[in-house]
């Protein structure tokens, strides 16, 4: 090999029958060796705030045997009753919903019941607080209009009477607290069974059919609502 005119052009008078690398001197740029990344139900992030990374809790395992409760709906929009079933866990010596089922013969509202089910035991296995769902549930209104059940009280839609099977079961179990009633309320119940008024009318503020006449004035037996204030 023979170096010519400008010392950087090499004349090469041999034939290449190998080659290698060289390093100009130059300090190569480290290279940061991968983490080993451990296998397992990554959490979700929920939100960035102040840097910090929030992370919903992992997925809770279900038990080979869960105890649950079957709430039965029965609508005036299908002969056929659906029947909810809600499993519970326990987790620091309190029950908790960890699923939830719905089972009926009506298959027309198959598809979206399914999907609700699924979205909703994804969400109770998180471990985080759902008493969300219930509000969420009871504010889903029907476009073709609600139902009546028996006893007068109004449900927007069947969606909404789930939610109400959900409050139900988390009050049962001590997740939620039963509705406070005032003492005033509880005598104007008590005025209208004892004297037998079974007709209504509809309360424009619970939407529910429960409003009666006592003592000159439109009550609301459900909400308290009165025209009279």
């Amino acid at each position: 090999m023979a170096v010519t005119g400008d010392a950087m052009t090499v004349k090469i008078e041999q034939k290449i029958v190998s080659y290698e690398v060289v390093s100009d001197g130059t300090d190569a740029v480290p290279v940061a060796p991968k983490k080993e990344v451990k296998k397992g139900p990554a959490p979700a992030v929920v939100r960035e705030e102040d840097g910090n990374v929030i992370h919903m809790q992992p997925l809770m395992r279900r038990p080979v045997e869960l105890r649950g409760s079957t709430y039965k709906i029965k609508t005036p929009l299908s002969e056929h009753a659906l029947y909810v079933t809600i499993n519970d866990i326990e987790v620091n010596g309190k029950r908790r919903p960890f699923e939830i089922f719905i089972n009926s013969k009506n298959m027309e509202n198959f598809a979206w019941i399914v999907a609700l089910t699924r979205v909703i035991s994804a969400v109770f296995r998180h471990a985080g607080d759902a008493t969300f769902l219930v509000e969420e549930l009871r504010s889903v209104f029907d476009p073709r209009g609600g139902y009546f059940k028996p006893g007068g009280k109004y449900m927007p839609s069947l969606v909404a009477e789930i939610g109400e099977c959900l409050e139900r079961h988390m009050t049962n179990i001590g997740i939620l607290n039963p509705p406070e009633v005032s003492q005033e309320l509880q005598a104007k119940r008590l005025l209208a069974k004892e004297g037998g008024l079974a007709g209504g009318s509809v309360c424009p503020k619970c939407n529910q059919l429960a409003v009666v006449r006592l003592d000159g004035c439109d009550t609301c037996l459900e909400c308290g609502y009165s025209k009279c204030g």
